[in-house]
């Protein structure tokens, strides 16, 4: 994907992320569910109050994967839009698992008599992140270049011509702002589907 198509609205990148390729050395997943951020006027976004040492990457060139950890749990990948300086980006919450299905459910085993599913291999920010292998490493790395083994890539298949909308899942502030974006009916949607 080049520059260009990072270096907008992150509610334009967003739904036309939709069923892009997330790549992850040897993993891949299919982008299903994403949310936009708008920075220093969206009070849900970590760039509402400008730049910090965790923040910095949001403010990079587009394109950039900003990774932070969540609650001190998990972490969580945003593409980097708008140029340097505005600090805007797109969540990445939720995936089909398509390459290496195997080495994601091993990443993501820990310990459980179960089996965990396809479905919810990769189904929510965190899930994600824990079986593809995404980490503070990749903070920073530049999704066009493909630094750091991570991209996004076009497979040719197109974003849904109508992409499922909602509010923002798990906010406290910014809560209301109708920017998830998601693929209708597709059963790795991390939150309700519409």
């Amino acid at each position: 994907m080049k520059r260009s198509f990072y270096s907008r609205d992150p509610r334009e990148v967003g739904p036309e992320l939709l069923n892009k390729l997330l790549v992850v050395g040897l993993l891949a997943g299919r982008i299903v569910e994403v949310e936009a951020y708008l920075g220093s006027s969206d009070p849900g976004s970590h760039a509402y109050r400008g730049p910090t040492p965790r923040n910095a990457v949001m403010f990079g060139p587009p394109g950039g994967l900003y990774v932070y950890r969540s609650y001190g749990v998990h972490w969580c990948a945003n593409v980097v839009c708008q140029p340097s300086g505005i600090g805007e980006a797109v969540l990445i919450r939720a995936l089909a698992p398509v390459r290496g299905v195997s080495l994601m459910r091993a990443a993501r085993l820990h310990g459980q008599i179960h089996p965990i599913s396809d479905r919810d291999l990769c189904r929510g920010p965190g899930r994600l992140c824990e079986a593809l292998g995404i980490t503070s490493f990749h903070n920073g790395a530049d999704l066009v270049t493909g630094d750091r083994g991570v991209s996004i890539v076009d497979d040719g298949m197109p974003p849904p011509e109508v992409p499922g909308v909602s509010v923002r899942i798990g906010l406290t502030k910014g809560a209301e702002s109708p920017w998830r974006y998601f693929v209708t009916g597709e059963r790795h949607v991390s939150g309700a589907a519409g």
